[in-house]
């Protein structure tokens, strides 16, 4: 049992020295182009690294000599989000152009794995690194990093308490439009379903662009017909206390794709087909539902461009300010924003 373990180990500089019949430290030179070495030797030595799917170890030689890696680190807060799976695919189509490799760990959604993950990262000495920030996370631990040159680029998110580069969506803009479109279709009661905690960043730009399109059109806000939830689930349960008031709204908001899909399903649960819709991101199959379903569109694989680009101008060799960038978004009308009021 030990003999097949030891056969199937990953071969060594030793065994391709061995194999040889050289140093290790002639194998290094060759492999590292690190001084003189004969070319028979050299012929020799990278036909045994052939023979013997020798991989050198470039993790354990960056470090040693203070060189970056050819890796990009990403923390995203869930892995299981599909938008921050599109967000990571954006970045990658980038990266991937220009020879680096994208490494993703997710934080999920808690400030001490993130920093975590940011450490384990820059250990590895990664040429930039890319984060999508926690709710409750703070980046002064990086202004170090920062200060040395390193490309750091916040997605979605903005750094706290961190001047850096930074790429969001126009969340409080987008919101601000879906409201309005219900309010054009005769809606005065119009119910917010967003995410937790309330503190998160796209939560607040997109609670606020809530309150703007109520103050813009003249229109009170009720504080109890705003309702939050994380996951689809509590955004089901949200849904349902909203129905459940004695005056309900007669539209609702949902703040984000989970918030969207709680919501269709407690409607659908409900039998209520009289509530209009909007969501905040698009989700997989809203054209399939009855009715189909309006969306406030983020593009979160041109969010992961957007930054990417931004990372690569900064290896490249930009050192001017600290930029925020914002992507827009746009709606899509297929039916569930429509409906109308009730007289």
């Amino acid at each position: 049992m030990s003999r097949k373990m030891g056969e199937m180990r990953r071969p060594t500089m030793t065994d391709v020295a061995r194999e040889v019949g050289v140093t290790a430290k002639t194998v290094s030179r060759v492999l590292n182009d690190d001084g003189p070495v004969a070319v028979e030797t050299r012929e020799r030595v990278m036909e045994a690294v052939r023979k013997l799917g020798y991989q050198p170890n470039l993790m354990a030689r960056n470090m040693r000599v203070g060189a970056r890696d050819a890796a990009i680190g990403l923390v995203i807060p869930e892995m299981g989000n599909p938008f921050f799976g599109a967000v990571a695919g954006g970045v990658e189509s980038v990266v991937r152009a220009r020879g680096l490799t994208l490494i993703v760990g997710s934080s999920s959604e808690t400030a001490d794995l993130e920093q975590s993950l940011i450490a384990t990262f820059l250990a590895r000495r990664v040429s930039a690194l890319m984060v999508v920030p926690s709710a409750a996370s703070d980046h002064r631990h990086l202004r170090t990093e920062r200060v040395a040159g390193l490309p750091i680029v916040f997605l979605d998110r903005p750094a706290v308490g961190l001047t850096a580069d930074c790429v969001v969506t126009a969340n409080r803009d987008g919101a601000r439009a879906g409201i309005a479109h219900l309010i054009t279709h005769g809606h005065r009661r119009i119910g917010f379903i967003g995410d937790l905690p309330v503190t998160l960043y796209t939560r607040r730009e997109r609670f606020q662009g809530y309150r703007d399109a109520l103050d813009q059109a003249g229109l009170p806000f009720d504080r109890a017909l705003v309702e939050s939830g994380h996951d689809q689930e509590a955004a089901v349960a949200a849904t349902m206390r909203l129905l459940a008031l004695a005056d309900p709204p007669t539209a609702l908001f949902a703040a984000n794709n989970f918030a969207s899909m709680g919501a269709v399903v407690a409607l659908s649960r409900s039998g209520r087909r009289d509530v209009a819709l909007v969501g905040f991101d698009d989700i997989p199959l809203a054209e399939c539902l009855d009715p189909p379903l309006t969306v406030v569109a983020q593009d979160a694989a041109g969010l992961g461009v957007v930054a990417a680009e931004l990372m690569l101008s900064r290896l490249d060799g930009d050192k001017s300010k600290a930029r925020r960038s914002l992507v827009p978004t746009r709606l899509i009308v297929r039916g569930s924003g429509e409906l109308p009021a009730p007289r």
